[in-house]
């Protein structure tokens, strides 16, 4: 089977030997695609991932080989996440399941860039759904990835009716001005690039150039989703006092940081947000079978083999979002 690997700070594809299920609990897959995520690309750029590794986790794939006791079969279209909470420890219990031992631990096996993948019994009962059948492959790619939006969206604890400011209108900030619109805020973006300005606009939600934000705009919260650090300084200068900023990305320097004085003396509060929650997931999945965020234009498609290029493209913002068509057609 293809594999595509992090090798010498490039991406490549090499041939290795299918998965075999052995009578392991689970499943073996067959990847259709696989949205390249922005963590994808920190890993790769910032040379975290090592060598040998194979990125990507937002995954739609068929089963090919089933033993499970679950209701899954083999020929089902299926979407999953690639992290499991156990449920139990102090992180779970207090709502913080990405900080969870065993979601870290868990994972797909060897990676989502791969023609095949192992998933354990644990995904398919947890995190695995069948693809809707109103969803295209392409739509349904964003399963994991708008439920990181609907667990930061639930974090930031706002009241109905509250205004939000998405800073930065990436593939993330797209879909959380949209999931904030759905859950009955009221929405405003923002960025630098105008088509991606327009876009937004598109589905009827208020956006504008960074630069020329009403300077009597007061949000009651803050998402940002730019790792740009004057990012913070729009952060700062919208959220009203007492307001919050949630933080839904990562700088490109670690020195970034709030000003303490703002933070005590205006009384906000900054919180972050990672990854979802099974029920989140569940969320996520709803929001997209019934149309309440829309997907179809995000994603540009690549194969497989052009891998590569999707990185380099996205890493430019030449495109929004990549994804990588694994199962070649027949």
């Amino acid at each position: 089977m293809k594999i595509a690997v992090v090798e010498n700070n490039k991406i490549l594809i090499k041939e290795v030997e299918n998965l075999q299920l052995n009578n392991k609990k689970g499943a073996i897959v067959r990847v259709i695609g696989c949205g390249l995520c922005g963590s994808d690309i920190v890993k790769f750029i910032h040379k975290i991932a090592q060598d040998g590794t194979v990125l990507g986790h937002e995954i739609v794939a068929q089963i090919v080989e089933i033993n499970s006791d679950t209701s899954f079969k083999s020929g089902d279209v299926i979407v999953t996440s690639h992290h499991i909470p156990c449920g139990e420890c102090v992180y779970c219990r207090h709502g913080n399941v990405s900080m969870c031992r065993h979601f870290k631990e868990t994972n797909l096996i060897p990676g989502g860039f791969s023609e095949y993948v192992y998933l354990s019994d644990e995904h398919l009962k947890n995190v695995a759904h069948l693809k809707p059948e109103n969803l295209t492959e392409v739509e349904a790619s964003f399963y994991e990835p708008l439920g990181c939006i609907v667990r930061a969206v639930k974090r930031a604890g706002l009241l109905n009716g509250d205004t939000a400011l998405v800073v930065g209108l990436g593939s993330i900030g797209i879909l959380t001005a949209q999931a904030l619109n759905a859950y009955g805020y009221n929405v405003v973006g923002c960025d630098l690039i105008s088509e991606r300005i327009e876009f937004l606009k598109s589905f009827g939600i208020e956006a504008y150039d960074v630069r020329k934000l009403p300077d009597d705009l007061k949000a009651d919260g803050i998402f940002m989703t730019s790792g740009a650090d004057k990012a913070i300084d729009t952060a700062l200068k919208y959220v009203r006092n007492g307001g919050k900023i949630l933080v839904f990305s990562s700088t490109p320097h670690d020195e970034a940081s709030y000003p303490n004085n703002e933070i005590y003396y205006r009384e906000l509060t900054v919180l972050g947000s990672y990854s979802p929650s099974p029920a989140d997931l569940k969320d996520s999945l709803e929001l997209l079978r019934t149309g309440k965020v829309k997907v179809d234009k995000i994603s540009t498609e690549y194969k497989l083999d052009d891998i590569q290029r999707a990185f380099d493209d996205t890493i430019s913002n030449k495109i929004m979002k990549a994804y990588i068509k694994v199962k070649s057609d027949e």
